[in-house]
């Protein structure tokens, strides 16, 4: 397969989607989505009102484009990090310890979504979510074949179903960044991953 050459329009064509997206991140951060028109993110980018409109249908569409290159870029970023050929305990630690980096060098794209989303006024989640749930679930899944391996290894004990497993890791790594939205200065990512993979490793009860 033959490499295909970028034009120099198309490179400017594409640095010039990013200046939109980074204008209207900036502007939905500090004002929430609902407050920001389109003729404030134009000229944030400083562009006309018109070419604003040759790259995005609406603001919502902007929106919607700034969540799914996210997504894209935490899914790919993710699967890379638990892809290697180590030991399954050492797949978790990566994911745990990317998942933190991830979260918090995007740390206003992901605080724009969840105050947003939370909103039960804000509508335009339905068809977003759906789309990034596949991304998660398919994610999910091969999250899951760690915890399979590791107990067809005799590496983990066979405690519950291994999707279920991926869940919790999961959800107890996204308590963990929740609260360090909620609080970022009281409140840190362990650096530590095992600081959060021994809540599920070692049991609570004393036997």
């Amino acid at each position: 397969m033959t490499n295909q050459k970028i034009t120099r329009r198309e490179r400017e064509k594409q640095a010039q989607r990013q200046d939109m997206l980074g204008a209207a991140l900036e502007l939905f951060s500090q004002k929430g989505y609902q407050n920001v028109t389109m003729h404030e993110i134009a000229g944030k980018a400083e562009f006309a009102i018109g070419t604003l409109y040759k790259f995005f249908d609406n603001k919502e569409d902007i929106y919607k484009t700034l969540m799914m290159d996210q997504a894209d870029r935490i899914h790919k970023a993710l699967i890379e990090a638990i892809k290697e050929p180590v030991e399954e305990i050492e797949k978790l630690r990566n994911f745990v310890k990317t998942k933190g980096v991830l979260f918090q060098s995007n740390i206003r794209v992901i605080r724009l979504y969840f105050s947003e989303t939370r909103g039960a006024s804000f509508n335009i989640g339905a068809g977003l979510d759906s789309e990034i749930r596949e991304r998660f679930s398919e994610f999910l899944q091969i999250l899951a074949r760690i915890f399979e391996n590791g107990m067809k290894n005799n590496r983990f004990n066979r405690i519950a179903d291994p999707y279920d497993l991926a869940m919790a890791l999961d959800s107890l790594t996204n308590a963990f960044l929740f609260r360090c939205l909620e609080s970022p200065r009281r409140y840190s990512y362990p650096e530590d991953p095992d600081d959060i993979l021994n809540i599920l490793f070692k049991g609570l009860i004393i036997s």
